[in-house]
């Protein structure tokens, strides 16, 4: 009977997980379906973006302005964006994998890169390895413009002060509710290129959402005051989209890949408690032919 027990015990423990994952795979998709809204809601800001990026591309000013000039790279900056929290698969160790890798490959020596860590897991990769931790910002469910515009802010700030020579981020890119890719962009220097690959990440290239992105740049134009001045206030605003929807995409891929290992963990859990019932009744059978042997044993003795 204590066997019995504890097997009853073991049922009712992969039940009560069982109620958890559940519960925590359909979070997972409220938030999951938010953050997607969240991304397509702002492709029309994007997509305005790029025309203004392209309608400036062909200015001297673009060109030399100090956000914009491609040069060698000594030092680079890196924000990687993971969750603040696990349960969420592979999702974590991918992007901060792909992140030491391009660092690896760029060949430059600890000294010379800094973070800015957006989320608990890449604060913690990169401070056990010791990278110099430029800044730290949790990674929650409400995206605002205050954490946007700093991390911009911050890494603008640098690389037109010349202290790094690239400012590249990482994230985790939602392409369905099974697949996520982790995908690195080039901040700074500022380019039409990228911008222009974010929106198509953005925008659905098929489905109700899909859009023709026009990035035709006029013959002519004008700008006042003057270029330098608009070009300074406009560009960092243009590498906040870079930032924005990479924090949307993530926290899209977080909850998505989170809502698909409860599902496996809740259906790995009914598997177990099937299991177990079947162990359970097999156990108890068993004991009820053990004993009805034993009363007809007893039986005949006296009967003898």
């Amino acid at each position: 009977m204590a066997g019995l027990k504890a097997i009853k015990t073991k049922i009712r423990s992969v039940e009560k997980t069982k109620k958890v994952t559940k519960a925590m795979e359909a979070v997972s998709a409220a938030k999951m379906r938010k953050a997607q809204n969240k991304a397509l809601a702002g492709r029309s800001y994007a997509r305005a973006a790029v025309s203004i990026l392209s309608r400036v591309s062909g200015s001297r000013d673009v060109a030399n302005h100090a956000l914009t000039e491609v040069r060698a790279t000594n030092s680079a900056l890196y924000i990687v964006i993971t969750s603040d929290k696990g349960l969420a698969g592979a999702l974590n160790s991918s992007v901060l994998r792909a992140a030491a890798k391009d660092i690896q490959e760029l060949g430059l020596s600890k000294e010379n890169i800094s973070i800015i860590a957006i989320g608990r897991k890449a604060n913690d990769f990169f401070m056990n390895r010791h990278y110099k931790i430029e800044a730290f910002y949790p990674n929650t469910d409400e995206v605002t413009s205050t954490v946007v515009n700093e991390v911009v802010d911050d890494a603008a700030r640098r690389f037109a002060n010349k202290e790094v020579d690239l400012v590249k981020i990482v994230y985790q890119n939602f392409i369905s509710t099974f697949e996520q890719r982790p995908t690195l962009r080039t901040v700074f220097p500022l380019s039409l290129t990228e911008l222009q690959t974010v929106v198509s990440d953005i925008i659905p290239s098929r489905g109700a959402f899909a859009e023709e992105v026009s990035t035709e740049a006029p013959s002519t134009y004008t700008i006042e005051p003057s270029e330098g001045e608009i070009l300074s206030a406009i560009l960092p605003r243009l590498a906040g989209i870079f930032v924005y929807h990479a924090l949307l995409e993530s926290q899209a891929s977080e909850h998505s890949a989170r809502m698909v290992s409860m599902k496996s963990a809740s259906d790995k859990a009914g598997e177990m408690r099937d299991t177990l019932t079947l162990k359970f009744n097999k156990a108890r059978q068993a004991a009820i032919t053990r004993e009805v042997s034993e009363i007809t044993g007893g039986m005949e003795a006296m009967a003898a």
